[in-house]
C-alpha cells in the first residue's frame, strides 16, 4: 500500500490498530505499538490488552443525541462543556436509550432503583427534575428529558 493510502485506511479503520516495525517507522495513531522483532508471546500480550481495552472504552462510551456520555469519568459532555453525572443519572439515561417509547414512572422505579411500584415516592420526579435541570443549566437544552401521559423519554428528533 502506498503511505497516503495506508495513513488514510488507518485513519479511517474503526478496527483495531497495532502498527509494528522499527520504532522510528511507527505511526503514532495506533491503538498499540509493536516494536519490532518480538516474540509470540509479545504479540500475543499486545493483542489481548488491546482488544480488552478497545471492549472497555466501547462499553463506557455512549452517544445520546449530540451528546457524549462517559461512563467512567461520569460526564455528559457536548464540545467543550461537560456536566458530572450520578451513578443513578447515569442509569436512567442508559435505560431510556436501550427503550425506544416512553417509560412509566414504576417502570423506571423497579428498573433502577429496585423498588416496588406500590411504594410511595417522588424518587423517580426527583431525579428526573436534578437532571433537566444541570442539562438545561449548561446545555440549555429544554428538551432533553420529556415526559407525556405514557411516562418518560429522551426526545428524538424526527426525521423525513
Amino acid at each position: 500500500m502506498q503511505d497516503k493510502k495506508k495513513k488514510n485506511y488507518i485513519y479511517k479503520n474503526d478496527s483495531i490498530k497495532i502498527c509494528a516495525g522499527k520504532k522510528k517507522d511507527l505511526l503514532d495513531n495506533c491503538d498499540a505499538i509493536l516494536e519490532l522483532p518480538a516474540t509470540l508471546k509479545e504479540i500475543n500480550a499486545i493483542v489481548e490488552n488491546t482488544v480488552a481495552k478497545k471492549k472497555f472504552n466501547i462499553n463506557s462510551s455512549i452517544e445520546i443525541k449530540n451528546y457524549y456520555l462517559n461512563k467512567n469519568e461520569k460526564k455528559l459532555s457536548k464540545s467543550d462543556e461537560f456536566v458530572i453525572l450520578t451513578e443513578k443519572e447515569i442509569q436512567l439515561l442508559e435505560l431510556f436509550l436501550r427503550r425506544n417509547k416512553p417509560i412509566s414512572k414504576d417502570n423506571i422505579l423497579s428498573t433502577v432503583w429496585n423498588y416496588s411500584s406500590e411504594a410511595d415516592t417522588h424518587t423517580v420526579e426527583t431525579h428526573i427534575y436534578r437532571l433537566r435541570k444541570k442539562i438545561n443549566d449548561k446545555f440549555l437544552d429544554d428538551k432533553f428529558i420529556l415526559n407525556n401521559k405514557e411516562g418518560y423519554y429522551l426526545w428524538r428528533k424526527e426525521t423525513k
